[in-house]
């Protein structure tokens, strides 16, 4: 039995549609009807971090699960106890590539690094996944595209090796599926296959759709703003914090980890963005 957890966010959705057929598979979700795209024979169940009954009904005879939190909470630390009790045998995780960097110390890193030891320490066999910026990340640019054709973005022209979430999910549904001992103990950095700056990734944009867009490079000030309107002042900073430390040069390598595990190059964010374009796409354009 496969548990996966997260399963209505960007992984957790792709982890499902990638999941072989035939597997025994459990969905635990705060929000049962709100997952789609399950496997045929997965069995949804309501699950919550905060409800340890519900964590002990969705752990039962569960041998592997695919564990995604959110580090600002407590999560990983409600779930472990429960899953070493249930006899899980594997967990696979998802965490952030920020980790591996001595000069992240944002708070949000802090606790992804914590909630890492926490899983090391816990006697279960585990498999640390560790992606760079997601490249669905730019879809939060869609509405002000739609609207006036413009990109906005902090540090706009700083790099990131932003990964395609359909790869990274591909990699977690190995180490769900494969054996044990190909995956256990270990720890993977998922790049994509260049580091691209908001800047750029505007250009491919424009040039797919068709259309001029213009990038608008936003000040720190006007950065926090917005991203005050949408988190807690503490998440705020700490993203903040990390698009800085992307302005280093610190975010822009790319690891070769991800196409040994896949056997095949990871994907590119044009090839990414042409699958999601209808969502860049302004209503005058997509009726041309």
């Amino acid at each position: 039995m496969i548990l996966v957890t997260g399963a209505t966010g960007t992984i957790g959705r792709e982890v499902l549609r990638l999941l072989p057929a035939g597997l025994p598979v459990r969905i635990m979700a705060r929000h049962p009807e709100r997952v789609t795209g399950a496997p045929p024979a997965a069995h949804i169940v309501h699950g919550d971090f905060t409800d340890p009954a519900s964590l002990t009904d969705a752990l039962h005879n569960v041998r592997t699960a695919f564990l995604v939190t959110n580090p600002d909470g407590d999560d990983d630390t409600r779930f472990l106890d429960p899953a070493r009790a249930a006899g899980v045998r594997h967990i696979v995780k998802l965490s952030a590539a920020a980790v591996t960097d001595p000069g992240a110390d944002d708070l949000i890193t802090r606790r992804q690094r914590h909630n890492e030891d926490l899983l090391r320490a816990s006697g279960t066999a585990w498999t640390l996944l560790r992606p760079r910026a997601f490249m669905s990340n730019t879809l939060s640019w869609a509405r002000s595209i739609r609207a006036d054709r413009t990109v906005r973005a902090a540090y706009g022209f700083s790099e990131n090796a932003c990964v395609d979430p359909r790869d990274v999910a591909e990699a977690a549904v190995r180490a769900l599926t494969g054996p044990a001992g190909d995956h256990a103990g270990r720890a993977y950095t998922l790049t994509g296959p260049q580091p691209l700056s908001a800047a750029a990734q505007t250009a491919q944009l424009s040039r797919l759709l068709g259309l001029e867009l213009h990038f608008h490079e936003l000040s720190p000030q006007e950065a926090h703003t917005a991203l005050g309107a949408r988190y807690p002042a503490d998440i705020a900073d700490a993203l903040l914090e990390s698009a800085r430390r992307q302005h280093s040069g610190s975010k822009g390598v790319v690891d070769p980890t991800l196409p040994r595990l896949l056997g095949r190059p990871a994907g590119t964010f044009q090839d990414w963005a042409a699958d999601h374009l209808d969502a860049f796409r302004p209503a005058a354009a997509a009726g041309d």
